[in-house]
């Protein structure tokens, strides 16, 4: 395997341009989705899914940006804040969405990264509750690389970030990287990405930062830490990102022994029964 490669996003410098949605339908061929006021401010793509692989957030909040002596004027009394975060699939470490594929359709590339092989899928869902952070989506509208006879209907599949496997593969980065103006998204080998991440986190906390915190960067959290990590300005329920995320199938081992010792106990039990009755 080659060097893990992945992305920190600084959601401090993300100014909800909304290029990097557009850059990942644009190289990915990912359909149009139904896009239309949710009442959530100016976010009308609302969640990630199968059709919205980056998903660019829009949470305003009544809070000044600094918390230290130099909060400027215009932010003492009635302060207000926009929080943009462009979020994305993690490419977890421990990843359960690998453990319960069924076709091994989801499979960890050279670069660290997980992807889903369109066709081999065979559109089960397993993976869907897997996910702890709700990122993997069954498309229900038809894909243009459907073969017959399924042109047309709906697809089925699930659908996720492929962290543009085929850009990787060319030396390349991924479409939303380059097309980030502000290099919120930032690209690159993961080791590095936490090493920078660390030194940012620091200025902003001493600049005085409001709430500035990093999210999934820690190798030792409840999936080995995220391939695609972030530095926020707030908790992550704000952004809509569970707290404290743990790999799903975690303990599926100790219950697959805890039924064999059962299913055991049964057959021993019941052969009791039966043999210690004819005596």
């Amino acid at each position: 395997m080659t060097e893990r490669v992945g992305f920190f996003t600084d959601t401090s410098v993300c100014i909800g341009c909304k290029a990097c949605e557009v850059a990942c339908k644009e190289w990915n061929l990912v359909p149009q989705h139904d896009v239309g006021w949710t009442g959530d401010s100016y976010d009308n793509t609302n969640a990630l899914g199968s059709e919205a692989w980056r998903h660019v957030a829009f949470i305003e909040q009544r809070a000044p940006i600094r918390v230290d002596g130099e909060t400027a004027e215009a932010e003492v009394g009635d302060a207000l804040r926009w929080l943009m975060s462009s979020d994305v699939c993690k490419h977890c470490t421990h990843a359960a969405c690998l453990d319960v594929c069924p076709t091994g359709a989801l499979f960890r590339t050279e670069f660290g990264t997980v992807v889903v092989q369109e066709d081999v899928c065979n559109g089960c869902g397993y993976c869907v509750p897997a996910c702890p952070y709700g990122v993997i989506d069954r498309r229900e509208v038809p894909s243009v690389d459907r073969p017959a006879p399924f042109t047309g209907g709906p697809d089925g599949r699930v659908w996720k970030c492929t962290l543009c496997y085929d850009r990787l593969e060319g030396g390349h980065e991924p479409a939303c990287a380059k097309a980030c103006p502000t290099d919120s998204i930032q690209f690159g080998p993961l080791d590095e990405l936490r090493e920078r991440a660390d030194a940012r986190l620091a200025k902003l906390q001493g600049e005085g930062w409001n709430g500035a915190q990093l999210y999934g960067r820690d190798p030792d959290d409840g999936v080995g830490g995220a391939g695609a990590f972030f530095l926020l300005l707030d908790d992550p329920e704000v952004y809509g990102l569970p707290p404290d995320p743990v790999v799903t199938t975690r303990d599926l081992p100790g219950m697959w022994a805890t039924a064999v010792v059962a299913a055991g106990a049964l057959v021993v039990g019941v052969a009791a029964a039966v043999f210690g009755g004819r005596s």
